[in-house]
């Protein structure tokens, strides 16, 4: 199994070399050169498979037994979900008129990211523990991608982690998270700007492969394929478990529609290639107000909005939708020359039309649709009133498809919930809702707190890409010397 730029620029990279990676040299994004296929009585056989033992079957299909045997591979997938909160790691909500809501919020941060997070950074430590090497992971996140980062590597004598969140624009919860780390090797910086804005000073600190190479930088955002790779199991986990695929010994697969509340695009990605390596998904990307990747989908229009719209729902508050990339590679046959043009116009203009040609095949992998915060706030009262049951503002998002789009019993239907009501209290109180969080979450209010603050200027990506150059150097510097980087 070995990988190249979805711009086709790279090619025969390894599972361990893509891992230590961000973009691709070329700009692009990392992929598998070919997807292994899922035969029905593979899946069948899965059936029944816990989800950290399904982890292990789809993370060695892509990482060779050479890079990490299955003996020690079994031990890190099981060390990574060993803290989750449910002794299954995920559950299936089963509620009323087929309403099932795969909860993936039971990690540290509650939220989804914690799956795939715990497990890439466990793969990471492997890797660095036996080369005897560091390396310096950089993040930008719209809201829980930083938080989970950061409680999955925090202390971890190999790793240095430099996280920089959208200020104004995350929930307290979700910034707590992060700022309350006060770990060595953990730097956080809270930017003037959205997350979009974030990634642009991010990629240009990649596109230098001196800075890369020289300070060993990597990404933890899904740009990096093992988090991606990771999120294939809760697809698969949820065809297992409500496909109906054990009500049939033999013949055609059953179909399964799949509702993912959708910002950057990496669920919506692994979804698609689940559905590519052969099983039978129906995928629904759903967004709120920030629309691209709906407008895309319906109509073509894979254009920016002049501005990022706040939402009740900001971890999905993104239009740049990155792992789109990732989808249009494969739909247009691993056409990186023509993903390259794609892509590169997009940047340049912040806009591209796509052919009829491109729209047919993207709209036979999966349709869409949008929700605005009204809608949001209706689906939440909905779901309470219906249940009891509350639901966070990004996992609202795909439940609102369930009361306006409704289905007949015979199809099966799954709802990604993304996160945990407790990370977005203003959100249920708007809804007029009450929601007791954790005892964890409470007692974040009482944490001390470190970050550093880039403010925008004029020339602000300039200026926020030298202050990450200098921090950079600077922790550089003193791991070379062996001392703290904080001295307290």
């Amino acid at each position: 199994m070995l990988y190249c730029s979805t711009r086709g620029g790279v090619g025969g990279w390894s599972f361990r070399d893509v891992l230590f990676s961000g973009y691709a040299p070329d700009g692009g994004m990392f992929m598998p050169e070919t997807l292994p296929p899922l035969s029905p009585d593979t899946l069948r056989g899965w059936k029944g498979l816990s989800f950290a033992r399904l982890v292990v079957e789809v993370a060695s299909l892509f990482i060779p037994a050479q890079l990490i045997p299955r003996q020690d591979l079994e031990a890190l997938v099981s060390e990574a979900l060993r803290g989750f909160s449910v002794p299954e790691v995920v559950r299936v909500a089963r509620l009323k008129d087929g309403l099932s809501v795969l909860e993936l919020f039971h990690g540290e941060t509650l939220a989804f990211k914690d799956l795939a997070m715990t497990c890439t950074v466990r793969f990471l430590n492997y890797f660095l523990q036996k080369e005897q090497r560091r390396a310096t992971v950089i993040v930008g996140t719209s809201g829980d991608t930083g938080g989970s980062a950061i409680q999955s590597a925090k202390g971890l004598p190999g790793l240095d982690v430099l996280v920089v969140y959208p200020r104004g624009r995350i929930t307290p919860v979700q910034e707590k998270h992060m700022i309350s780390c006060l770990e060595d090797n953990v730097h956080v910086f809270a930017a003037d700007g959205s997350s979009d804005d974030i990634d642009q000073p991010l990629r240009r600190l990649f596109a230098d492969q001196d800075l890369v190479k020289s300070h060993g930088l990597m990404s933890l955002n899904s740009v990096n394929w093992s988090r991606v790779m990771v999120q294939l199991a809760h697809f698969i986990y949820a065809y297992l478990e409500l496909s109906g695929i054990g009500d049939r010994a033999a013949g055609e697969l059953p179909e399964l529609e799949v509702v993912v509340p959708t910002g950057g695009a990496g669920n919506i990605a692994a979804g698609t290639v689940v559905k590519l390596m052969g099983v039978p998904l129906k995928l629904v990307a759903m967004v709120n107000s920030n629309d691209i990747v709906h407008r895309t989908v319906s109509a073509g229009d894979f254009s920016m909005a002049a501005s990022v719209t706040q939402t009740l729902a900001p971890a999905i508050d993104i239009q740049d939708p990155y792992n789109m990339e990732r989808v249009f590679w494969l739909l247009l046959g691993r056409d990186g020359a023509s993903v390259k043009a794609m892509m590169e116009e997009f940047q340049r203009s912040q806009r591209h039309a796509l052919s009829p040609e491109h729209r047919e095949l993207l709209s036979q992998v999966m349709t869409s649709g949008s929700v605005a915060d009204g809608g949001i706030l209706e689906t939440m009262r909905r779901c309470w009133e219906d249940n009891q049951y509350v639901l966070c503002p990004h996992s609202a998002v795909a439940v609102w498809h369930h009361y306006h789009c409704p289905h007949p019993a015979s199809v099966h239907r799954c709802y990604i919930a993304t996160a945990s009501p407790a990370k977005f209290e203003a959100a249920v109180q708007k809804a007029g809702l009450t929601f007791d969080p954790p005892e964890a979450v409470k007692a974040l209010d009482s944490l001390p707190t470190r970050f550093q603050t880039l403010e925008r200027r004029d020339s602000w990506c300039r200026d926020w890409e030298q202050s990450l150059r200098e921090w950079i150097g600077s922790v550089g510097r003193a791991r070379s010397s062996g001392a703290p980087f904080y001295r307290q």
